[in-house]
């Protein structure tokens, strides 16, 4: 199988695990704002937003450790055995710890909330390490199912804790914690990941070797999540847990720009990571590079020109102001999409180091930006900061991937784009019916020019498959 197909395989199969988990989130929402108060959402939004800082810290990322590593020692079952192994002796007693801090540091929090919120955290640990151990097993199918069950149960656990029940935050958390145990119970009994772990195989040289690679992703991480999510917490400080709430839902519809980068971003990773040592590593990238900016400038148009109809459908409650952050959320996503593609080189090369610096670097920008500019703009300081320190990231990356691959751009066309879905988000902010109406044939537009050929390429693929299987 060759590289461009084996990379469709695996995006395809990722883009399930990771499209309908986002779908039943976008069904979830009008249940969570409906049912809950403000405050109780802006709560719930936060203790998700800890949990996913935690992770990092407590695990010093040695989970993107365990695909790295594994992709290079596939097929082997001992070296596999071993990677495996020696990340479980890692994370368990690190995270156990952390467990019992994160109890007693939440002090204020009423003790069912606080039982709850720990529950869910090592929960959350141990998917995590999960899913990325299985992906480096080349276990595709296998992330993707439990990801899909992980998102029916919080949907149906949503109904059931938050509609039916009104259990309110607590009922939240719950959906949260029964969700992420049905994932977990099936990713380690489906990947037989259990029959991996072997304590003789526990070495202090290979647990070494993984946090070398991995620690400097800690950097990396915390800053991303500064820039994705610091943006609430400085929120709710300086303007309450209602703003948040508004914030939270403005970022629901701009993030599932992030779907697709995300998607692709898996599947890119790996095989980023196989290319790298082939002599033509420098021309493939560059290509790859133009393709990819290419089909998240067609779904960035399209999702934007559908914002009116999405926002629409999928919140209910006071949340209009959340509306008019959009477009600038938006464009911020954008960027970020395409430094997604680039991290996949970094990891390619081992160079996870710089990944963390570039990341850095870009998360002090948002914060700065941030906490000086809300008492005067107010809202739109968060959502500002964030496109700016993306734009930082992106440019920075660009530049900064040369110093080990040869990367071209071709620059003219790349400002023509960002022009035209600049020119599209202001459009949004109008809001009227006939506006509406040329940003959604232009969004269209775009998506079809940019991705009409691929689309066509899959759909003749597909028939000519079917017509030799009729035959």
């Amino acid at each position: 199988m060759g590289r461009g197909e084996k990379l469709v395989k695996n995006t395809f199969i990722l883009a399930i695990g990771n499209f309908l988990p986002r779908v039943a989130t976008f069904f979830v929402l009008p249940i969570l704002t409906e049912y809950l108060t403000k405050e109780e959402y802006g709560t719930y939004d936060l203790i998700t937003v800890l949990v996913s800082l935690l992770l990092p810290a407590v695990t010093l990322q040695i989970q993107t450790a365990a695909f790295r590593f594994l992709i290079e020692h596939r097929g082997n079952r001992e070296q596999e055995s071993r990677i495996v192994t020696n990340i479980y002796a890692f994370t368990i007693p690190t995270s156990l710890i952390a467990l019992i801090v994160l109890y007693f540091c939440l002090f204020k929090v009423e003790p069912l909330e606080r039982i709850l919120i720990c529950i869910y955290f090592i929960m959350d640990i141990l998917v995590a390490t999960a899913t990325q151990v299985v992906r480096g097993l080349a276990k595709n199918k296998e992330y993707s199912v439990s990801a899909i069950l992980g998102a029916a149960g919080r949907l149906i656990f949503a109904v059931v804790f938050v509609w039916i029940l009104r259990c309110g935050l607590v009922g939240a958390t719950l959906c949260l914690i029964a969700a992420t145990g049905i994932q977990a119970f099936f990713i380690f009994l489906k990947a037989d990941l259990l029959t991996m772990i072997r304590p003789s195989l526990i070495d202090k040289k290979t647990i070494k070797e993984l946090l070398a690679y991995s620690w400097p992703m800690v950097p990396n991480s915390m800053s991303l999540w500064v820039m994705r999510v610091s943006d609430r917490i400085v929120v709710t400080a300086f303007m309450g847990p209602v703003a948040n709430a508004v914030y939270s839902v403005a970022n629901k519809i701009p993030s599932l720009l992030t779907i697709a980068q995300t998607t692709f971003n898996m599947a890119w990773q790996e095989n980023a990571s196989m290319v790298s040592k082939d002599e033509d590593a420098p021309r493939y990238y560059t290509v790859m590079f133009g393709a990819v900016f290419d089909f998240m400038a067609g779904v960035f148009g399209l999702l934007i020109a559908t914002t009116p109809i999405l926002f629409a459908l999928l919140v209910r409650g006071d949340y209009d102001e959340a509306y008019y952050q959009m477009p600038i959320l938006f464009m911020g996503m954008f960027f970020f999409s395409i430094t997604g593609y680039l991290g996949g080189v970094y990891v390619a090369y081992k160079q996870t180091f710089s990944l963390g610096i570039t990341t850095t670097l870009a998360a002090v920008c948002n914060l700065v930006i941030d906490i000086s500019t809300i008492s005067f703009i107010h809202l739109y300081a968060a959502s500002l900061s964030t496109l700016i320190s993306y734009i930082l990231l992106c440019t920075y990356r660009m530049i900064n991937v040369r110093k080990f691959v040869e990367i071209k751009y071709d620059l003219k066309r790349i400002f023509i784009i960002i022009a035209i879905l600049a020119v599209m988000s202001g459009i949004s902010y109008i809001h009227t019916f006939w506006f509406d109406v040329i940003n959604f044939v232009l969004g269209v537009f775009l998506f079809v020019f940019f991705n009409g050929k691929v689309m066509m390429g899959l759909v003749n693929k597909l028939l000519k498959k079917k017509g030799k299987q009729a035959k």
